[in-house]
């Protein structure tokens, strides 16, 4: 991974076809995954806002990612969960492309 300001290159976009994920961590900060939607590109925190499960496992339609584990849906775009048994959104995470490579802006 090479940081360019507070940004971090952190895969090539021919590395992650549309409907496919990556998940990267980066030091002091949680596991991030990169959705690659028809829509675009999306990163969330990785975890599952209810219980310890990776979203990257999870099942993506359109914007949302659902849960592997008990099926709570996170829009990929604002982080903002659908309903039980999550109650707090994701958050949410600058991504985009700059040529071939696919950058990562964490918020804080």
């Amino acid at each position: 991974m090479e940081r360019t300001g507070t940004r971090v290159v952190v895969a090539k976009l021919t590395d992650l076809p549309v409907g496919e994920v990556v998940t990267v961590t980066l030091p002091g900060d949680p596991a991030i995954s990169i959705f690659h939607t028809e829509e675009g590109l999306f990163a969330i925190d990785d975890t599952c806002t209810h219980q310890d499960a990776s979203l990257a496992d999870g099942w993506v339609e359109g914007c949302t990612v659902e849960c592997p584990l008990h099926e709570s849906c996170f829009d990929l775009r604002t982080g903002s969960v659908s309903g039980p048994p999550a109650k707090n959104p994701v958050r949410v995470h600058g991504v985009g492309v700059d040529g071939d490579d696919i950058w990562l802006e964490v918020s804080r």
